[in-house]
């Protein structure tokens, strides 16, 4: 099945890159520009989540990052602030991902607190090269809720990792951005159309990721 639908997605592609190369030639001499109309994103889904099962996953809030990109602290952060103290309050597991040179450099809105799994990465990938899937198995954890930047760097090739490690991944689309519009609205895309694949953003799918927003998860 996976064979047919990889063959079935290339083919697709490459009769769409066949269609773009066309569209583009005939344009060509007119000097118009081409317009590409950009994938919706489904509306974020309620969600309601066991606290004991389930792990918040904080990714590269942190200063060398945030300051520099306005969406982290204009956006990004009003959002998240409560909703990490929400976390905590229901005892959710929480973790941190980020490059060495930045463990000390969190927002301290946001930053670790004792008893909190840290990993220091390498790649994007939070459990490439880590122990943190080994960190999150030990406490039981079968969710992950994860926030951070960017939607189209590290939170989504940390959640095909997720996927690859057998969690359900919850995305609130309130606690993360990118570097443009257009390059967020591509990162929801590619996070729903990756692994067990959720275009129809069906809430908690198993082993895919599913969009929320930070007043749309509960915890009981």
């Amino acid at each position: 099945m996976t064979l047919f639908r990889t063959a079935l997605l290339s083919g697709l592609a490459l009769a769409l890159s066949s269609a773009m190369i066309d569209a583009q030639a005939r344009e060509a001499g007119s000097g118009k520009m081409i317009t590409v109309q950009m994938p919706a994103t489904p509306d974020p889904a309620p969600v309601k989540l066991d606290p004991k099962t389930t792990a918040l996953v904080v990714l590269d809030y942190v200063e060398d990052i945030c300051n520099n990109q306005a969406s982290c602290k204009g956006k990004m952060l009003p959002a998240m602030t409560p909703f990490i103290e929400k976390a905590r309050k229901a005892g959710l597991t929480v973790a941190y991902g980020t490059r060495a040179q930045n463990m000390t450099k969190w927002l301290p809105q946001v930053a670790p607190q004792a008893g909190d799994i840290k990993v220091i990465n390498t790649a994007q990938d939070r459990f490439y090269g880590t122990d943190l899937d080994r960190q999150l198995k030990a406490k039981g954890i079968k969710t992950l809720v994860m926030a951070g930047w960017k939607i189209s760097g590290s939170l989504q090739y940390t959640s095909v990792g997720a996927m690859a490690h057998d969690y359900t991944v919850v995305i609130p689309t309130d606690t993360t951005s990118a570097g443009s519009d257009y390059e967020t609205t591509i990162g929801f895309y590619n996070v729903l159309n990756s692994g067990n694949a959720n275009l129809a953003n069906q809430p908690l799918k198993d082993k895919a990721v599913t969009l929320t927003r930070t007043d749309l998860v509960s915890f009981q």
